[in-house]
Order: structure tokens, then C-alpha cells, then sequence
């Protein structure tokens, strides 16, 4: 299911239910394991009985196998002597034989069926064993599963509205992405792209002016030709400050700034930059640097492309112990009250100054203009 479909009521209602649901599966749980507690006692209590009556009848068969063998000596005496024994006393010795035989063969069925249940008590006890050893460790799991449910999941709404607008931010730039690509498409198709195939163009003019007209025509044409070459130059070096400057890297955030702004008003002749650094003109991180840049970089470019300013103030001031932005434009403004579905660039700011554990805040009313502070605390 996608994030933005999740109910919250919904969430809150299935959780009391699963909540319902583990408790009664923990209560069945611990009433089949009592229930095979009380099987292994019992099963326990009778395999000892029946161990003690296999001894019993171990000692028994034990008597009767030494009858047995009287017996048998006495009816061989009895048939060699046939004639020094009366009928009643044959008689005698062969039913004696006879019986005790009996008893000892009754003796031996009554120990294999002990044995038989003997053999199966003890497999029946290790499956009771397991099923005991396997509920503890459900009603522990289980346990746990009920922490997690009234405990940590009480704060799952919050969590969920976080994770949508992660999510929403996610998409957001993703589309930033695919729109930044066509813009550089258009941007290099449209300037350095087109002026680079006006230069080889006009290469083959200035051959052909320097055969035709003479060379003070061909150094006409060369002067020209610098400066669309110097255009061309222009217009890539200003699509490699929109991406990164390297002088980010070399002179660091201030210096930078002061390059990059004076480069963006140039380009936008109608718009007046303003750059005031007051405090310390010194190296920053990298993390506090590329950050800082890209909101300021961000916050000039909404003035420029959403607010129509044509007076925007850049103030930076850097301290031992601390960093404030101001960004003020003379633009259109906008309700700080009613956020745009668009102002992805808004989150994305305030994503950066969370990652440096600072703050930041927007002024802005309707026809006049918008205020960014930013104040971001450094770690000496």
C-alpha cells in the first residue's frame, strides 16, 4: 500500500486490533503449553511406574526360568524312571512343567508390551519437550511483539507522516532532477551548443572573406569571431557555476559567492544583486560550504524565476560561533500560510540547514517581497 493512501485512523484501528489478536494467541499459547506441561508430568510419573513393574517382572522372569529348569530336570528324571513314579505323581510333573512354562511365556508378553509403551512414552515425552520448549519461545517473541505494538508503534502516525513527506520530497527530487537535465539540454542546445557551430561557420567565412576581399576584411571578421568565441565561453562557464563552482573548492564560500552573484546579475541584466559580507572572510568545512552555497544559490534563483525581483540582498556573516544568511527580494511574495505543492525547494532547503543543526524561517506576504534567515551554529 503507498503511503499517501494510509489512513491514520485505520492504522490506529488495526493496531488494537492486532493488539487484541496477539494477546489471545498469547493467552492459547500459554494454555497448550500449561495443558503439555501437565502431559509431561503425568507421561513422566508413568514411565517410572512402568520401569519399576519391567524390574519387577525382569526379577520375576528371572525366578521363573530357574523353575522352569527344575521343572524340565524333573520330568527327564520322571521319563527315564518312569516306573518308580506313581501316575499321580507324573501327572504332577507334567502339569508343574506346563504351567510353569505358561507363566514364564506370560511373563515375557507382559515385559514387550511394557516395552512397546515404555518406547513410545519416551518419544511422546521428547514431542512434549519440543512443543513446551517451542511455546515459551512464541509467548517470548510474542512478548516482544506486544512491546513493539503499545510501546513503539504508538508513535507509527508520526513516523508515517514523516516517511510521506520523505517520500514526497524523494519524488520531488527526482522530478528536480529530470527538470534540471532539460533545462541544461535546452540551455546548452540553445547557447554554447548553437554559437559553437556559428564559430565553425563563421571559420569558413573568414577563410573564404581573407581569399576573396583581402585580409583587413578577415581581421574584421576575426574580431567578430573572439567575440562569439568569448560568448560561447561566457554561457559555459556560467552553466558550470549553476552546477558546482570550482572556485568552491579553491577560494571557498565567501569568494565564491561574491563571483557567482556578480555572474547571475550580469546574466539577468534587469535584476540588481547585492552582496554583504561582514564578518569573518575565512574557510568553512566542506559540508557547511556546499550547503550554505546551495540555499543561497536556491533562495536567488525563486526571487529570480518565481518572484520576479529585480532587487534581491544577500547578507552572509560568519562568526567563531555561529552563521547567519539573510536573503531579501522585493519580489511577488507568497502565503507562508498555504504551502505549494511545488515548494519542493523549500523542503529541500530546510533538509540542508537540518543536516548543519541550524534554523531556518520565511517571511513573506503578498506584493511584498520574501525574507530567508538562516543561522546555522559551527562546531569549533
Amino acid at each position: 500500500m503507498k503511503i499517501k493512501q494510509i489512513n491514520m485512523k485505520s492504522i490506529d484501528e488495526i493496531r488494537e486490533e492486532m493488539i487484541d489478536t496477539v494477546t489471545c494467541s498469547k493467552s492459547d499459547i500459554f494454555r497448550i503449553g500449561e495443558q503439555c506441561r501437565q502431559d509431561y508430568e503425568n507421561m513422566t510419573t508413568e514411565l517410572t511406574n512402568i520401569k519399576q513393574m519391567m524390574v519387577n517382572l525382569i526379577e520375576e522372569g528371572d525366578k521363573l526360568e530357574g523353575q522352569v529348569q527344575k521343572a524340565r530336570v524333573m520330568l527327564s528324571e520322571v521319563s527315564m524312571n518312569f516306573k518308580r513314579y506313581t501316575e499321580e505323581e507324573v501327572r504332577e510333573a507334567y502339569e508343574k512343567a506346563h504351567q510353569l512354562q505358561m507363566d514364564l511365556s506370560i511373563n515375557w508378553q507382559y515385559k514387550k508390551q511394557l516395552l512397546e509403551k515404555r518406547d513410545d512414552l519416551e518419544r511422546r515425552l521428547v514431542g512434549l519437550h519440543q512443543t513446551i520448549d517451542r511455546a515459551d519461545q512464541l509467548i517470548s517473541q510474542i512478548s516482544v511483539v506486544m512491546n513493539y505494538l503499545t510501546s513503539d508503534l504508538k508513535q507509527v502516525g508520526e513516523a508515517l507522516e514523516n516517511a510521506k513527506a520523505k517520500q514526497d520530497f524523494g519524488l520531488k527530487i527526482i522530478e528536480a532532477q529530470e527538470e534540471e537535465r532539460k533545462r541544461l539540454s535546452r540551455e546548452i542546445h540553445d547557447g554554447p551548443a548553437q554559437m559553437l557551430a556559428n564559430v565553425i561557420m563563421r571559420s569558413d567565412l573568414i577563410e573564404r572573406v581573407y581569399r576573396e576581399r583581402g585580409p583587413d576584411e578577415a581581421f574584421s571578421e576575426i574580431h567578430d569571431y573572439k567575440i562569439m568565441v568569448r560568448s560561447a565561453l561566457y554561457e559555459v562557464r556560467r552553466i558550470i557555476y549553476d552546477l558546482r563552482p570550482m572556485a568552491l573548492d579553491d577560494l571557498g564560500l565567501v569568494p565564491t559567492l561574491r563571483k557567482y552573484l556578480q555572474t547571475i546579475e550580469e546574466y539577468h541584466n534587469q535584476s540588481k544583486i547585492n552582496f554583504v559580507n561582514v564578518g569573518l572572510e575565512s574557510r568553512l568545512p566542506t559540508k557547511y560550504e556546499v550547503a550554505l552555497f546551495r540555499i543561497i544559490q536556491e533562495s536567488v534563483q525563486n526571487a529570480l524565476k518565481h518572484a520576479n525581483a529585480c532587487e534581491i540582498k544577500v547578507k552572509l556573516e560568519i562568526t567563531n560561533a555561529v552563521i547567519t544568511v539573510m536573503i531579501k527580494d522585493n519580489g511577488v511574495g507568497f502565503d507562508t500560510a498555504k504551502q505549494k505543492p511545488e515548494s519542493f525547494g523549500m523542503i529541500g532547503m530546510r533538509e540542508r540547514v537540518d543536516l548543519l543543526h541550524g534554523e531556518i524561517t520565511f517571511d513573506s506576504k503578498i506584493g511584498k517581497g520574501t525574507d530567508v534567515f538562516i543561522r546555522v551554529p559551527l562546531n569549533n
